[in-house]
């Protein structure tokens, strides 16, 4: 990838029964990869990103090495997976151990506090965005491309189709605010498990001609996703720094991201207050 060699080495697991092993499954599996790596070229730290199960090995083989680790948290690893009795321990363990913790945001970093991590260990270091990637165009050219309605109101929404995104309130809030809105359109891209329920909401609230399910997008087709939009949408029910919210901003359309009562009082205003007519 870009000229740096990327290795994938295999770790035991037994899906959903097993996940307390997961970390030094990864570990054990890496260890003589990591050591050979090592040999041909001698890295002065290991840099984990994701606390579970992914962090959590590489502070054992940081121990393993005898060198610096800095973990990297994003999100569900400290919002979601800390719920979980027989695996917090490790998570708190892999924090503790590690010589510098990195959040995406400020309010992770003060769940991890919360868990006796001191606050001076952690640093906080927001996701970018790529630029020469994501940058405004011509909104009427990205609709000619996509097809989509020249005079329509947009509001996109991208994800991996599963209930943590909360694409079922948004559709739930796009059907309220339909009824009075005719020309606005709803467009949601990903792929996902979720996508049967999402397909049979959308017929049950008859948002068949204005909600539609892209499915999966190339990343470089995005921006021309983001810049015929009006408006971006993000309804999950827990982000760390959410990378769609920068790329949308990069492409100069405007994002609303709260829950459900806000959202649709954001979404009215905005209807009635175009932040980017």
């Amino acid at each position: 990838m870009d000229g740096v060699e990327v290795f994938h080495p295999r770790y035991f697991l037994i899906p959903k029964i097993c996940m307390v092993f997961h970390g030094f499954s990864l570990f054990l599996s890496s260890l003589k990869l990591i050591r050979d790596i090592y040999r041909e070229f001698p890295f002065d730290l290991i840099d984990g990103h994701y606390i579970y199960p992914d962090g959590f090995a590489a502070v054992l083989l940081a121990r393993a090495l005898k060198k610096p680790v800095v973990l990297s948290a994003r999100g569900s690893d400290i919002n979601q997976f800390t719920e979980f009795k027989s695996i917090k321990p490790m998570i708190r363990y892999a924090l503790k151990n590690a010589d510098h913790v990195i959040s995406v945001c400020d309010a992770l970093k003060q769940e991890m506090v919360k868990m006796g991590i001191n606050t001076d260990k952690i640093s906080i270091i927001s996701n970018g965005v790529d630029t020469d990637q994501f940058y405004p165009m011509d909104r009427r050219e990205a609709r000619k491309v996509l097809s989509v309605p020249g005079d329509a109101k947009v509001i996109l929404s991208v994800g991996s189709l599963i209930p943590r995104k909360g694409f079922g309130m948004l559709l739930d809030t796009f059907g309220s605010l339909r009824p009075s809105n005719s020309g606005i359109t709803l467009y949601i891209i990903g792929e996902g498990p979720e996508r049967p329920f999402l397909e049979k909401k959308i017929r049950d609230l008859n948002l068949g001609k204005c909600a539609f399910l892209i499915g999966e997008v190339l990343n470089s087709e995005l921006r021309t996703w983001y810049n015929a939009a009006n408006l971006f949408c993000l309804a999950s029910l827990r982000e760390g720094w959410a990378n769609v919210i920068m790329e949308s901003l990069a492409c100069g359309t405007p994002v609303v991201a709260l829950q459900k009562y806000l959202l649709l009082l954001m979404l009215e205003f905005w209807l009635i207050v175009p932040l980017n007519p």
